[in-house]
């Protein structure tokens, strides 16, 4: 498990990016580097964990972190499969998934006002609009 170091205030949530080798350290790299915003996330990474240790780690950082939101890099990754199991069990866990940057600079920028749910949707359109072909 990799984890970025930033001390949160008290009772702040972070939210979880989880994804495979580094891309959670590296999106919040690139977060911190563009909106100076990388303190509001928290990396895992399934490096040479398998299944039910991911399911502990992820457990472990959303409690640690005060947080019911999760971000990971594909949908059928494991990571996500992860995600998916401990939404059983904690139904309020909202979980986004392929994300890219775009995706999470529009979260960190997310209005106090908006619901979990609404901000990951709009981070999520944010996300796909960002996305483009040029040949």
């Amino acid at each position: 498990m990799e984890s970025k170091n930033n001390e949160p205030a008290p009772n702040t949530m972070r939210v979880v990016i989880a994804g495979h080798g580094t891309f959670a350290v590296g999106i919040i790299s690139a977060v911190d580097q563009i909106a100076g915003k990388g303190d509001l996330f928290v990396a895992v990474s399934s490096i040479g964990l398998r299944g039910v240790d991911i399911d502990a780690v992820l457990l472990q950082t959303l409690d640690e972190n005060n947080s019911n939101i999760l971000f990971t890099d594909l949908p059928a990754g494991s990571c996500t499969m992860s995600a998916r199991r401990l939404q059983r069990s904690r139904p309020g866990l909202v979980l986004v998934t392929g994300v890219n940057l775009g995706t999470v600079l529009e979260f960190a920028f997310r209005s106090a006002d908006v619901s979990d749910v609404e901000a990951a949707k709009m981070a999520v359109e944010k996300g796909r609009a960002t996305m483009a072909v040029f040949s």
